[in-house]
């Protein structure tokens, strides 16, 4: 991958400060404080991810980007490609699902 800016990186900062946050800051807090805080690291592991995930984005049948697809659906102009859509869609989500969710399609 090629760092425009070098290092560290924007993945490599990110991963930094939800270290920091899931061992010094949780350690050191309690109560909503410390629910806060793990819920601001898995916001920044989920970035973290995004910015390091080079798979290509999955086939949406055509159309350039989600809200092409999903205006064609609700206009009806893919039913008769339903099994197709339904095969994209699966598509989509597990990509989403692998990065926001990693180990999900294990469970």
């Amino acid at each position: 991958m090629n760092h425009l800016h070098g290092r560290p990186t924007a993945a490599e900062l990110i991963a930094a400060v939800a270290e920091f946050l899931e061992t010094d800051v949780r350690q050191a807090t309690s109560g909503a404080v410390n629910f806060h805080t793990r819920v601001a690291a898995n916001v920044l592991r989920t970035v973290e991810r995004e910015l390091l995930d080079d798979s290509p984005a999955p086939e949406l049948l055509g159309f350039g980007d989600e809200h092409g697809l999903a205006a064609a659906i609700r206009a009806g102009e893919l039913d008769d490609r339903a099994a197709e859509v339904h095969a994209a869609l699966r598509r989509l989500v597990a990509h989403r699902l692998a990065v926001s969710h990693p180990g999900y399609d294990a469970e």
